[in-house]
């Protein structure tokens, strides 16, 4: 594919890197000129050091031959008027912008036909929502690890360190299912910075991070068993009350659209706290939100007065100690500030909370913060990219997720009528640079497949392969 990005901050980079990786044809467009001289010395790509909404910089980028166009550049209404500057020469181009206001993603959702979308904007992406649903669900698992859900099934992949001594150190794979529950799947081992699809003979050991496959019940057992366990998550903090930090208290508290706020706002929450329906199965007794903003701190008492809402600056030692914060059971750092999240976690943990989820900009806070002992740390930025890349790579591409040191991709894939592998064996499926299939859903079923399993049209397969195997994806499924 020929793409057009707008924006080479840290989602434009990473999305850029990725493409290249994978043999597209990139063009970056950055008005900054430092970071037009950064990307242009980093990636091997054309970079064009002028305005997105500049149609002579959009056609020198090659807008007029492109199959997308991709706006992430930090302000949601630029992102929406180059994509409609794109629409009205080129309407063919497919074109993805990155929001975070509510109200233009609603009212996009709203739109029933195609050519009414608004500015011709084919997809929105919404960091916001992204991070929030990441949040909520390692929530509902314990905050014990990263959690990667799958619509549709019952299936999830938890990811979490083995911890020395658990019933995992030490363990030979072949006789994983001995101890963890019969229906899950070790699909990748994180040992010393290097990912590693697993075979029979592969030995766990303490410090490795594996990502099992298993039925949605069965992931607490399995982090039990990596030395993890269960915390019964009674009394959390929210730490930032910013759009990340409201969209997360309220999943938390599982309100409806009637008791959140005005009428003017119900549309705007009923959209995107729908979202979030399912993600949180248990309810809490306490919710404490923590904001240095006044004004925030009033609105967010409004809308959930069910909350505690503290209007402190949680980096004061006194007010930590005087609220008791050392007995939650779990604290979210979700301010816009990435190294205040990752101190007043770890600060908080030091302190007696049990467990932290930490909500970064990019994979390497992610990296670091997991070696400072954090129990689950979320990377804003990829979360986005996936998005992003899980329209780019096709229709018959339902998501994409890169897990492990970057170079493995969770794909999920339905399979078209026409798909080369349909009425084949699974065992003539090959990825030269490994990989496999991890879990089918057929209809209101999912099930781990076997060697007797057969591609069906319409089944939809979620597999696991190394990157540069995107040829080959397209070779077997079709995928355009």
């Amino acid at each position: 594919m020929r793409i057009v990005i707008v924006g080479a901050g840290q989602v434009g980079t990473q999305l850029s890197r990725h493409l290249i990786q994978e043999k597209h044809d990139v063009s970056l467009i950055e008005s900054n000129e430092e970071w037009a001289r950064h990307a242009s010395n980093r990636l091997d790509c054309l970079v064009v050091p002028d305005e997105g909404n500049n149609i002579n910089a959009l056609e020198e980028a090659g807008i007029a031959k492109a199959d997308a166009l991709v706006c992430v550049t930090g302000s949601d209404e630029v992102n929406m008027l180059i994509c409609g500057l794109v629409a009205s020469r080129y309407p063919d181009v497919i074109k993805i912008a990155r929001v975070r206001n509510d109200d233009y993603v609603r009212l996009n959702h709203e739109v029933s036909q195609p050519n009414q979308r608004i500015l011709g904007i084919d997809h929105f992406v919404h960091p916001d929502v992204a991070a929030s649903r990441s949040v909520l669900n390692a929530v509902s698992h314990g905050a014990s690890g990263d959690i990667l859900a799958f619509a549709g099934t019952t299936y999830k992949i938890g990811s979490v360190d083995i911890m020395a001594g658990s019933s995992f150190d030490g363990l030979s794979l072949k006789d994983f299912r001995t101890i963890a529950p019969m229906d899950s799947l070790v699909t990748l081992i994180e040992r010393k910075g290097v990912s590693l699809l697993p075979s029979g003979a592969t030995q766990l050991a303490k410090g490795d991070r594996i990502h099992v496959l298993a039925q949605e019940t069965a992931l607490g057992a399995i982090f039990n068993h990596a030395g993890h366990r269960e915390v019964i998550l009674r009394k959390i903090g929210v730490v930032g009350g910013g759009r990340v930090g409201a969209l997360i208290a309220g999943g938390l508290l599982r309100k409806t659209v009637e008791e959140q706020g005005p009428a003017p706002a119900k549309k705007k929450l009923a959209f995107v706290f729908s979202l979030f329906k399912k993600l949180v199965p248990k309810s809490f007794r306490r919710v404490i939100v923590i904001e240095q903003d006044y004004q925030l701190c009033k609105d967010l008492a409004a809308r959930f007065p069910e909350a505690l809402v503290l209007n402190q600056d949680i980096s004061d030692e006194s007010f930590v100690v005087e609220e008791r914060l050392n007995d939650l059971d779990l604290i979210i750092t979700a301010t816009g500030n990435q190294e205040l999240n990752l101190i007043t976690a770890v600060y908080l943990k030091s302190r007696g909370v049990r467990r932290a989820i930490v909500l970064v900009t990019g994979t390497g806070y992610a990296a670091m913060g997991r070696q400072l002992g954090l129990d689950v740390v979320i990377p804003m930025q990829s979360v986005v990219v996936d998005s992003i890349l899980s329209v780019l790579m096709g229709s018959g591409v339902k998501g994409i997720h890169r897990i492990g040191d970057g170079n493995i991709d969770v794909i999920e894939i339905e399979i078209s009528s026409n798909a080369p592998v349909v009425n084949k064996p699974i065992t003539a499926l090959r990825f030269s640079a490994g990989g496999l299939v991890m879990l089918v859903a057929r209809g209101e079923t999912s099930f781990i497949p076997k060697g007797d399993y057969v591609f069906t049209a319409g089944d939809r397969i979620i597999i696991i392969v190394k990157k540069k195997s995107e040829k080959e994806i397209e070779q077997f499924f079709g995928v355009q």
